[in-house]
């Protein structure tokens, strides 16, 4: 027992998981069948076990399901849109179809980029509050975009001034609060605009200095797509699944009493007999 309690202990977390998971099906789904089985027999006991098992399943999917819990799968993410992820002027995001208008930029670098945020905004994108969560979640991408994926900035090199937010819509809706059955959607996307900073040294034991955009410089703009992801299709197809296979089940039990019923009716006309 001894020897058994510390190859336990050693057990690698991964595979301690798993042989947990099998001794709890086996105690309780045995234990069940084992208890049901002997008072009605092994193959109605099966057949009632295994329905109990489905049916429980069915009610566990609808809650994963209709709270987004449980087994989940890809959560909703910002994802590099097309044709280009990353702007480097601001009189290209014509040519990229951001804006349907072409811009002509002949002032600074904050006089072109308030220029393309007037821009913007005529053409129906909206500027993210600070205090916004959705516009900390587009900058979080915008950051492995430009630093990991694009290598366009090193972290610290610059600043993220804005978040503008087009797109998006549902339907059908019956109001702005009743939404329950709104399955459609419409592409929504995510423009932010970083400014590069002036490098600055840093001198050991002060704090670093606040950063300060390099005004030489034009802004860049990071062109992203929302992917909705797939959060809920696992829970969604346990749920269908366990339901049709709880159907045939209950349907093979129903099945079963109406031949139980005929066979007895038939006994008694022969013992009428």
């Amino acid at each position: 027992m001894h020897l058994l309690s510390m190859l336990a202990i050693n057990w690698e977390p991964q595979l301690r998981g798993y042989v947990v998971v099998l001794i709890s099906v086996v105690v309780l789904i045995g234990g069940t069948y084992l208890v049901v089985g002997t008072n009605m027999g092994a193959r109605l006991g099966f057949l009632v076990v295994l329905a109990g098992l489905f049916g429980w399943m069915v009610a566990m999917g609808i809650i994963w399901w209709t709270y987004g819990i449980g087994l989940k799968g890809r959560e909703p993410s910002w994802k590099p849109a097309e044709p280009a992820t990353i702007v480097r002027d601001g009189e290209l995001l014509q040519q990229v179809e951001i804006l349907e208008q072409p811009l002509k930029l002949t002032g600074t670098a904050q006089e072109n980029a308030d220029a393309v945020a007037e821009a913007l905004t005529q053409e129906g994108w909206r500027l993210l509050d600070e205090a916004d969560p959705q516009r900390g979640q587009a900058v979080a991408s915008s950051d492995e975009i430009l630093i990991n994926e694009a290598e366009e900035f090193a972290a610290g090199e610059y600043v993220s001034v804005g978040v503008f937010d087009r797109g998006g819509d549902r339907w059908p809706k019956i109001n702005d609060s009743l939404d329950f059955v709104a399955f459609f959607h419409e592409p929504r996307y995510a423009l932010v605009e970083v400014a590069p900073v002036v490098p600055q040294r840093v001198e050991p034991g002060r704090a670093p200095a606040r950063p300060k955009i390099d005004e030489s410089q034009e802004r860049r703009y990071v062109y992203m797509i929302r992917d909705l992801g797939n959060k809920r299709q696992p829970a969604m197809l346990i749920t269908l699944g366990s339901l049709l296979v709880f159907v045939i089940l209950c349907w093979l039990l129903h099945r079963r009493d109406l031949m139980l019923r005929e066979n007895l009716a038939a006994a008694r006309e022969l013992e009428k007999v």
